[in-house]
């Protein structure tokens, strides 16, 4: 009886998303979205002042889609090298205005997960992975990084 209950109980409150996933609430936003830079926060994520439509700006958190950058508090030291050399070539790339695309939610709140294009590079994130300053990241658990 019990398990039977646990079981109607999981199912209830699985119907919302299941629910929001298929009515589209959870689909990415295809954009393209303007945004100004505020800040560069590490070799990953941006802090930008987006324009999704006329007369309104969200400050949000931007993690770049697909790549994974060194942690600048890493216990390492060759990493948090890596983690500033890839911090220090984001914030060279990405001056001024920026262009957010296929924006989703990330699974830390408050933050989204985006496409990030400038003037001078069309895909940010793929741009950091030629260079060798970022690994590839599908938003899955992240691979220890050995010293």
């Amino acid at each position: 009886m019990i398990r039977a209950l646990h079981i109607v109980l999981l199912l209830t409150m699985s119907l919302p998303a299941m629910a929001a996933e298929r009515s589209g609430l959870r689909a990415p936003i295809e954009g393209p979205v303007e945004a100004e830079l505020i800040s560069v926060i590490d070799g990953d994520t941006l802090l930008v002042e987006a324009r999704p439509w006329p007369q309104h700006r969200v400050t949000v958190l931007v993690r770049i889609r697909g790549i994974d950058a060194p942690e600048l508090k890493a216990k390492c030291e060759t990493a948090r090298r890596a983690a500033i050399r890839a911090k220090e070539r984001l914030a060279d790339m990405a001056h001024g205005r920026i262009r957010l695309s296929n924006i989703a939610g990330d699974k830390y709140f408050g933050r989204v997960v985006a496409n990030v294009a400038t003037g001078d590079a069309e895909d940010v994130g793929a741009s950091l992975l030629a260079q060798g300053l970022v690994r590839a990241y599908d938003g899955g658990r992240r691979v220890a990084q050995s010293c």
